[in-house]
């Protein structure tokens, strides 16, 4: 397990260096604006906003972003399991569940993933944005619930051991 987050992590730093230059005025948040695109033309306005270097730090960024979901759910998955125990009453089920459950984050993760590289080569087909939106909100939302879930078991197995 801490193979995996500390795995997790230094992925986690490396994206940011990585997707620093994207914050653009089309794309405030650099890359998550680009997930929540939603639609062709918002879509191309952020990847009209990235020229050059910054193009090709974009497409790093997502090329990379084929092995982090591979990190991050194996980092939240094993944490989910070993806070499961000291969660009480359903919250042991929730854990074990949200164990399983990033798994499909991680698969939604790859579904956005071609879904902007299309977009970025171009692709003008009205699916893709709302498809990485839809995607990306998924997967925000168990990967949320899986980090809080191992952090609240994380804290009541430090508190139970006083």
């Amino acid at each position: 397990m801490w193979l995996a987050i500390v795995l997790a992590v230094g992925m986690t730093a490396v994206l940011q260096v990585i997707g620093a230059p994207l914050t653009t005025d089309a794309a405030p948040q650099g890359i998550l604006s680009y997930e929540f695109a939603g639609s062709v033309p918002n879509a191309q306005a952020i990847v009209n906003s990235w020229q050059g270097q910054t193009l090709a730090s974009a497409g790093l960024s997502l090329g990379l972003d084929f092995l982090y979901p591979l990190l991050y759910a194996a980092a939240i998955s094993l944490s989910c399991l070993a806070a499961a125990p000291h969660l009480p009453g359903i919250g042991s089920k929730i854990g074990q569940w949200l164990a399983q459950a990033i798994w499909l984050a991680a698969a939604l993760d790859y579904i956005e993933n071609i879904s902007l590289i299309q977009l970025l080569f171009g692709s003008t087909q009205s699916i893709w944005p709302p498809l990485a939106w839809g995607c990306a909100a998924i997967k925000f939302t168990i990967v949320l619930l899986g980090f809080l879930t191992a952090l609240i078991g994380g804290i009541l197995a430090l508190v139970k051991k006083d």
